[in-house]
């Protein structure tokens, strides 16, 4: 692969352009991700809110029962895929149930934030971690760290509050050297124009990569370079190839890839720690921390996570990433567009 970045040392007024122009970029991106944000919590509330109202209505109520959220999930799927299952539903009707007020939210965190917030029982604890996160600027994981510590608790005990607020905050300052806090959860891959995980094979998405791979690295964090596609590697007579390998000169590590559709299964999580440890017997130097492996898929699977060898293991994590960046102002009304879209142009390819 050539250069990705052009010789601009020669010529200061070319590299002062570049730096406006790609400051320009990131500020854009930023914006378009706090939208996207922003328009995620407010339709989630809302769903939340409709489906209430509508299990008020004593009638309705009676006429559809338990099968209310099943129902609703069967039809939205089809249309608008699995964010919208049953559980999803769930969560957006208890989401509405602990947040009544719309005014009250904090549109500074994303729906991540305020799934791990519906977790907290207690009303007065919950709505303090709310602000504490938009307010310290935590990410979705140091929220999640925060609680499951019990942090409020534990300064509500306190009589010396300052010790435990330094340990909360080193704690959080040491998990930015975590390599789980190099990768967002859930990859935002809205530069792809991947809008619909079922139509979109493994080639199809790898492909999409590399010919984004700058948006890609910046989307994944500081620190990553570009190092090969389907790489091989080769052991005991078999042959076998990973997706997509990248070295991160922060961590000092290579980070592999391997890109999934659907949901992750055990057999996806055993492949990938083979992979690692083959990687690191037979492509890792001396001076290279241990390789850390990533399986992106498109609905992670929280049992597998649970329950399998990625549960405490710092090399190997599951990310879900998103194949849909919906406007900010019309969520569904693009999650629609966009998959027609991508089925229009799949359909003109066969065709041709």
């Amino acid at each position: 692969m050539s250069n990705l970045k052009p010789d601009n040392t020669q010529d200061p007024q070319l590299a002062s352009l570049l730096g406006n122009l790609g400051e320009l970029i990131r500020q854009a991106r930023q914006k378009v991700l706090r939208a996207v944000d922003t328009a995620q919590v407010q339709t989630c509330w809302q769903i939340g809110r409709h489906i209430v109202e509508f299990e008020q209505q004593g009638a309705r109520r009676a006429e559809y029962g338990k099968q209310l959220l099943l129902t609703l999930a069967q039809s939205l799927t089809t249309e608008f895929g699995k964010g919208f299952d049953e559980t999803n539903l769930r969560k957006m009707r208890l989401f509405y149930q602990a947040f009544p007020i719309r005014d009250a939210l904090r549109l500074e965190l994303s729906w991540t934030h305020y799934r791990r917030l519906l977790r907290v029982d207690s009303d007065k604890a919950r709505t303090w971690y709310m602000d504490e996160a938009a307010n310290q600027n935590w990410s979705s994981r140091a929220l999640e760290r925060q609680i499951n510590t019990l942090y409020y608790e534990r300064l509500l005990m306190s009589r010396d509050k300052a010790p435990v607020m330094t340990e909360a905050a080193t704690n959080i300052h040491a998990m930015a050297e975590n390599p789980r806090e190099f990768i967002r959860d859930p990859v935002m891959l809205e530069f792809l124009g991947l809008p619909n995980a079922g139509l979109v094979q493994e080639t199809e998405l790898e492909q999409a990569l590399i010919e984004q791979l700058q948006g890609f690295l910046l989307e994944l964090g500081n620190g990553f370079a570009f190092v090969a596609r389907q790489q091989r590697i080769s052991t005991e007579g078999r042959d076998f190839y990973i997706d997509l390998v990248f070295y991160n000169y922060l961590l000092k590590c290579f980070v592999i890839f391997d890109l999934k559709r659907g949901e992750l299964t055990h057999q996806d999580v055993g492949q990938m720690d083979m992979y690692v440890r083959m990687y690191d017997d037979l492509k890792r130097n001396a001076e290279d921390g241990p390789t850390v492996g990533i399986i992106l898929c498109a609905q992670k699977n929280e049992s597998v996570v649970r329950y399998s060898v990625l549960q405490g293991n710092e090399q190997l994590f599951a990310s879900k990433y998103k194949l849909v960046l919906p406007s900010e102002d019309e969520l569904r009304a693009e999650l629609d567009r966009e998959r027609a879209a991508l089925e229009e142009r799949l359909l003109n390819q066969q065709t041709c």
